[in-house]
């Protein structure tokens, strides 16, 4: 089973909010999902994110492989450092 890190899409038409999780990469991006990882609110200024950094950790250790979308927001969140001109990335340690 390939995992990914994602995210899905909530709240109501024209005002997304999304939830950051880990699904089977075969299901549709509303569909069955195996753990919420956080929340992502585009709508604030600045974009509100709320991830549980050891969870992410703990999956990408395991395997699980984050859209490009969803490196982003890690980077963002500074769970993450995405590498330039790179799809790759480093976890960083505390």
């Amino acid at each position: 089973m390939a995992v990914k890190i994602r995210l899905t899409r909530m709240g109501d038409k024209k005002s997304p909010f999304y939830r950051v999780v880990v699904a089977d990469s075969k299901s549709p991006r509303d569909g069955k999902f195996i753990e919420i990882l956080g929340t992502y609110n585009p709508l604030t200024n600045p974009a509100e994110i709320k991830i549980d950094g050891e969870k992410v950790k703990t999956w990408i250790n395991n395997g699980a492989k984050p859209t490009d979308t969803a490196k982003d927001i890690l980077a963002k969140a500074g769970i993450i450092v995405k590498e330039k001109d790179s799809k790759k990335f480093k976890l960083v340690t505390k």
